[in-house]
């Protein structure tokens, strides 16, 4: 009996000491984010702004424009178009490139409008959430003679809940763009 009851514990002890290997969950890149400090772009295009030191800005034809986040693997790309009685049509672009996105993105909420009359700078921005190629998308007029449209882009697999700090950090240097917006 005493033999038996031995035997047990040593097969019991053996039978649970198993080293079962788990794997190990799939690591997610940790981003750290240093405080905004802002230049602002001038250029011979019909518009200025303030943008992050972080990134970095580059002048494209027709004035268009990147502003490039290397550290965030990001990039804005910004577009202008001058007013020639088609501003209505120029907008309904702008919102169908944003409403493209409807087929990935979890949601769209109601676009946060800007305005400043006395710049004339009138302005929407729309976060688009989900594993989705642009999170965000804007537009501002001075419902006249301009037009600046901006999209963000990651420069990684889109997924929504790992790129969302970075998505919020770099939403208030868009914000921060169409508050110091200036028509020339």
């Amino acid at each position: 009996m005493r033999n038996l009851i031995l035997m047990l514990v040593v097969i019991l002890m053996v039978v649970s000491c198993k080293n079962d290997t788990l794997p190990k969950p799939k690591p997610y890149l940790k981003l750290e984010y240093p405080e905004i400090t802002y230049s602002t772009f001038n250029s011979d295009c019909p518009y200025t702004f303030e943008f992050s030191e972080m990134a970095i800005i580059s002048l494209k034809e027709n004035c268009w424009a990147t502003i490039k986040y290397p550290k965030l693997k990001a990039t804005i790309h910004i577009t202008y178009r001058e007013i020639n009685n088609n501003l209505n049509e120029i907008l309904r672009e702008i919102e169908k490139l944003t409403y493209e996105h409807t087929i990935k993105a979890d949601a769209i909420p109601n676009a946060l409008p800007y305005e400043n009359f006395n710049k004339n700078v009138f302005a929407k921005m729309y976060n688009v959430e989900g594993n989705v190629a642009s999170n965000i998308q804007f537009m501002a007029t001075d419902s006249v003679k301009n037009v600046l449209a901006g999209s963000l882009y990651f420069y990684t697999k889109p997924n929504y809940d790992s790129i969302l700090p970075a998505i919020k950090y770099i939403e208030k240097d868009i914000i921060h763009l169409v508050e110091t917006l200036e028509w020339k």
